[in-house]
């Protein structure tokens, strides 16, 4: 990054990907857009910068900036992350942008996660399912500390897609539950307040769009934003299934 005072700014080139799928009239193309580049220039300022002073018909999300709602993850020299969290001093003069694959495409570099997740959520059954009645007066039930700690790691997740783009499998195959998934069912297995016996948990998890259909390239780890634990995510439901004894 040029934070010399009085340097000259290092000229960046934005390789971007459009596409309006909505428009019959619209092809698939990339757009070069070209910025100077400013100290602490992330893409998402850069890209609020091309909408705002080169093409305000330039499609993309965000909503925080701060890394915690996921919305502006997109292709990055060929990498699915974040917008917000990625400066361009890292990054070569050359910038080329992609939507996330896997996910509907919007249009440009916006995607429908949300639409992908909900499937995701409703066919894996990604909840706690219990027998008991609510009782809004009962005390808090209490949970050992270091099981708490992992059922908040996988809570952390902002299903920002990134993994799920990352994913052979997923990229292939759109009835895999990816790594999103995959992370969600090992939340709800770990929680005590489960009431799902192993039976259950095997019909979702032990199958071709479960656990066994990764690879175990791990893709999905290496490009985690927040830095979740999916390798041992992963290797957790696999022993799991493997010592679960059907009736």
């Amino acid at each position: 990054m040029n934070k010399a005072r009085g340097k000259t700014p290092r000229r960046l080139t934005f390789q971007v990907f459009r596409y309006n799928p909505q428009d019959p009239e619209s092809n698939p193309r990339m757009q070069s857009f070209e910025l100077d580049e400013a100290p602490y220039m992330t893409l998402y300022i850069a890209l609020n910068q091309i909408r705002e002073t080169l093409d305000p018909s330039l499609q993309f999300d965000f909503a925080c900036r701060s890394a915690v709602c996921g919305s502006c993850g997109m292709m990055v020299n060929g990498r699915p992350t974040l917008a917000c969290r990625t400066l361009t001093s890292d990054l070569s003069d050359e910038i080329r942008l992609h939507p996330l694959p896997v996910f509907e495409l919007i249009g440009d570099l916006s995607v429908d996660t949300g639409k992908w997740f909900r499937q995701m959520v409703e066919r894996t059954e990604g909840w706690i399912h219990t027998q008991r009645d609510f009782d809004p007066a009962a005390p808090e039930q209490r949970m050992d500390d270091d099981l708490a700690q992992a059922i908040y790691e996988s809570d952390r997740c902002i299903e920002c897609g990134c993994c799920v783009a990352s994913c052979g499998v997923a990229n292939l195959d759109q009835d895999f539950a990816g790594p999103a998934g995959l992370n969600r069912l090992a939340r709800f297995m770990m929680d005590p307040r489960d009431e799902r016996t192993d039976s259950d948990w095997f019909e979702v998890v032990s199958t071709e769009d479960g656990v066994f259909g990764c690879l175990g390239l791990m893709a999905c780890h290496d490009v985690c934003p927040k830095d979740l634990p999916l390798l041992e995510i992963h290797a957790y439901l696999r022993r799991k299934m493997l010592t679960t004894k059907l009736a």
